[in-house]
């Protein structure tokens, strides 16, 4: 095999147009599934307040005929809680110059990083949303800062926290220090495990669905990590892991190892699995009792311009609202490997 002399090839040839494709592919993943499935609010000052309310036990209630000595019941008053808006923003900043080139797979270098800034944030919110984070209320100097999930799950008696310490030998649900008073949920600090991690048992989490079921709640999805989700698939054993759908003609069998709806006696769960969630605990969500509250929703701003540049900021201040943490649960302590 030989080329003739003076072909020309590509090899050595000059002004061939680059080939380069016009799609950015960016792998980061971006799914918030807290964020996208509760509730968006509006608020009207950085501490925002709601109330909560509950039904007195249910008891005997039976009464004489003709009784004319009827006494009025104690009133169990609402509780209100509160909670800050915290500001989340990222800056872009563009020269004049880099605006005005032709990229590829972008119109404009300035609208295309302020796209991924608000994808960032979202991300940034839902982390700190599904953290141990704690109410601050900001001063010069100090950022303010929103009571993420746990912060609203304890309760004052270990004996109906909707938070399972699975580390406790037996299982025990344990309370929030300080849990709950009028105000912020929560006091200093939130609850830890008492002991070494546990494995995962289905008794940790019947006993997080019996609580919240108890208190009127009712979960659609538990979610978590994704080394917990694996640790849910192999709650099932052998009964999942043998499971084959045989199907006809060239469509290959199915053979079923993963549990992603988990039926208990206190309600069918959908199990979900967060890239962003804390490892070794496990979250019992209602989301018809959560709401994301916006004083100012992601927005834009144009900041002034001091040379040859562009610059601009995505921004948004926001507040978790609780409507009812006993709605929801956790469970804590579970070996995550």
């Amino acid at each position: 095999m030989a080329i003739a002399t003076n072909t020309r090839t590509t090899y050595s040839a000059v002004g061939i147009r680059e080939d380069l494709s016009d799609i950015i592919y960016n792998i980061s993943p971006m799914e918030t599934p807290f964020i996208s499935s509760v509730g968006k609010g509006s608020c009207d000052n950085t501490l925002f307040e709601w109330q909560t309310d509950e039904l007195a036990d249910a008891a005997a209630n039976q009464q004489l005929e003709g009784d004319d000595s009827m006494n009025a019941l104690a009133v169990s008053e609402p509780r209100r809680l509160q909670n800050y808006c915290q500001i989340s923003y990222k800056a872009v900043q563009t020269s004049g110059t880099a605006e005005a080139v032709d990229f590829a797979g972008r119109r404009s270098s300035q609208a295309y990083q302020l796209a991924k800034r608000a994808k960032e944030i979202k991300r940034d919110m839902e982390k700190m949303m599904l953290s141990e984070d704690l109410a601050v209320a900001g001063a010069t100097g100090t950022a303010r800062k929103t009571a993420a999930v746990m912060s609203w799950l304890g309760t004052a008696s270990a004996g109906t926290s909707n938070i399972i310490d699975g580390s406790a030998s037996p299982v025990v649900g344990i309370v929030n220090q300080g849990s709950p008073t009028a105000g912020f949920p929560n006091g200093t600090s939130v609850a830890s495990p008492s002991g070494s991690d546990a494995v995962l048992t289905m008794a940790m989490i019947n006993l997080a669905m019996q609580r919240v079921f108890t208190q009127g709640g009712e979960p659609t999805e538990i979610m978590c990590d994704a080394s917990l989700k694996q640790k849910i698939s192999a709650l099932g054993g052998s009964v999942i892991a043998d499971l084959q759908k045989d199907a006809p003609g060239a469509v290959p069998a199915t053979a079923v190892n993963a549990i992603d709806v988990l039926v208990t006696d206190f309600g069918t769960l959908k199990v979900v699995p967060s890239r962003l969630c804390l490892p070794n605990q496990l979250y019992f969500f209602d989301y018809d009792f959560w709401s994301i509250d916006y004083l100012r929703p992601f927005q834009t701003e144009t900041l002034a311009k001091t040379g040859d540049s562009m610059k601009q900021l995505m921004i948004a201040e926001y507040g978790l609202r609780a409507k009812n943490g006993l709605a929801n649960a956790a469970v804590i302590g579970i070996k995550d490997a």
